[in-house]
């Protein structure tokens, strides 16, 4: 009896202990603006990360609160948040980030800058116990028309992007703070949202090579900590997996060729670019057979869905589909990752708070939280703006600025955008008084876009009328901003008021 009882109880430690390992390779997000009890009870499990979306801040004392309480009930724990500056925003989702975003800093090509902008985005994240951040996006945006990356990239030249992601990875890092390059082996050249399809990439191993490889190469030479994969068929790598399930992308490639080191991060499971026809735990059981160390689950994660994902992963091992030594690989390097970035603890960002040294949005006091040479004239220096803007700006009219909602990708989300961030005497299009001139502003100026209605219908009462374009030029518009957070969108208001210049 005491030998079956033996072997009974080392079974159970032993499965005990694979649920432990295999919640360690998992980054579930939640609901809510409070922590719910099935985080803490996973914690208890053995999880070792949670990442933040936009939908859990209600204001910067609550993200506060929340962050404090993940902390203190898991000191070492991994909190991650997508916060890339720019139109990608979660701790300024109900207002608009203060920084720049990829594309202007890239039009502005000061490196410098770059690592000033994360640096204090850096120690935004540092004050309120966040220590991984899914960001830079290191993606050469070669498709105009790309719908889901656009101005969160650097540029369209493989070097421009190159020495950016370094110095926002330095940056970052320097603040205490893990970057995660996005999104291997490059998003770039895709005309199709990975949260919504699978896209495909035809081009050939030497352009590859020569564009999309080059900024991630800049990444493992300035030793970032993270990479995370794309939702993405690359067919000259891969004809039969995304670069999430492809082993040959992530260890031939990534890891062999490319000698990267640190931790490989999904981009979320519940996207359809991984999970349409799978389902989320079978794509985590792929993510990881492929080599990813870290699984983002993504910003609903239930109760339910998570210990359906940890079952797969447990049976896939049962089963003999995935080595054990796998999921203790990719837990010992997220183990690695949280110990080169220790997080301040709940304890101790509650009492710099009461010290005074934490700022309105919960930052530690360290360094301005934008760089004082980023004013809106040095903004407005990243402008595209015609001769025929150039006149419009010159005339002595009174200017109206009116607005056109547009939609906006997955990633980005129901952030405040454009002239309407910035509170703005705005006008509707027929409240535009006689005699003024009108910008008539929007994102994603393709052919079809409403605003050229708007647009012509204003012209046609005789307004004179120009379009700006707060996202990747397109064609057609008179101004591009290259962005549309709250800094970007105030320097527009403030050029088309002639307090600027370009």
């Amino acid at each position: 009896m005491d030998t079956i009882q033996s072997s009974a109880t080392q079974a159970l430690a032993t499965g005990t202990h694979l649920r432990r390992l295999a919640a360690d390779t998992l980054m579930p997000g939640f609901t809510g603006i409070a922590v719910p009890v099935w985080i803490l009870e996973a914690y208890d499990a053995g999880l070792a990360a949670v990442c933040l979306y936009g939908t859990n801040v209600a204001s910067p004392v609550q993200l506060r609160e929340l962050c404090a309480g993940l902390r203190a009930h898991s000191p070492n724990t991994l909190i991650a948040v997508d916060e890339e500056g720019g139109d990608v925003t979660r701790l300024h989702y109900l207002t608009g980030s203060p920084q720049p975003g990829n594309a202007v800093l890239g039009r502005l090509d000061d490196i410098e800058l770059t690592a000033a902008s994360a640096s204090a985005i850096g120690n935004e994240l540092a004050g309120l116990g966040i220590n991984l951040n899914l960001a830079p996006d290191a993606d050469v945006n070669s498709a105009p028309d790309n719908p889901v990356i656009g101005v969160r990239s650097f540029g369209a030249e493989p070097d421009l992007v190159a020495r950016h992601t370094a110095a926002w990875i330095r940056g970052l890092e320097d603040a205490g703070v893990a970057s995660c390059a996005k999104h291997f082996p490059g998003h770039g050249d895709t005309t199709v949202d990975s949260h919504l399809a699978l896209p495909r990439v035809t081009a050939g191993t030497a352009t590859l090579d020569a564009r999309e490889l080059v900024p991630f190469r800049a990444l493992v030479a300035a030793g970032g900590a993270t990479v995370m994969t794309s939702h993405i068929l690359v067919e000259a790598l891969d004809p039969h997996h995304p670069a999430t399930f492809s082993s040959h992308i992530l260890q031939d490639l990534l890891r062999r060729d490319m000698g990267f080191n640190g931790v490989i991060i999904t981009d979320a499971l519940d996207m359809a670019g991984a999970s349409a026809q799978t389902g989320v735990p079978e794509a985590a059981v792929r993510a990881l057979m492929a080599g990813a160390d870290l699984l983002c689950l993504g910003s609903e994660t239930s109760p339910a869905l998570f210990e359906q994902t940890l079952t797969a992963i447990v049976d896939a091992v049962d089963e003999g589909r995935l080595p054990v030594e796998r999921i203790a690989d990719a837990a010992a390097r997220t183990a690695a990752l949280s110990s080169r970035f220790p997080a301040a603890g709940a304890a101790e960002i509650q009492e710099a708070a009461m010290r005074g040294q934490l700022g309105s949005q919960g930052r530690q006091q360290r360094e301005p939280s934008e760089p004082k040479s980023l004013d809106g004239e040095r903004i407005a220096e990243a402008f595209e703006v015609s001769e025929a803007a150039e006149r419009w700006l010159a005339r002595e009219e009174p200017v109206a600025i009116v607005q056109v909602e547009t939609g906006t990708n997955f990633a980005v989300g129901r952030v405040p955008w454009g002239p309407a961030a910035t509170r703005s005497a705005l006008v509707g299009e027929g409240e535009v008084p006689d005699g003024a001139r009108v910008a008539v502003v929007g994102r994603g100026l393709d052919a079809e876009h409403p605003l050229w209605t708007v647009f012509a219908r204003l012209r046609a009462e005789g307004h004179a009328v120009i379009a700006v374009e707060c996202g990747w030029p397109r064609g057609g518009a008179d101004i591009v901003t290259f962005g549309a957070s709250l800094t970007v969108s105030e320097a527009l208001v403030a050029l088309l008021n002639g307090t600027v210049k370009a």
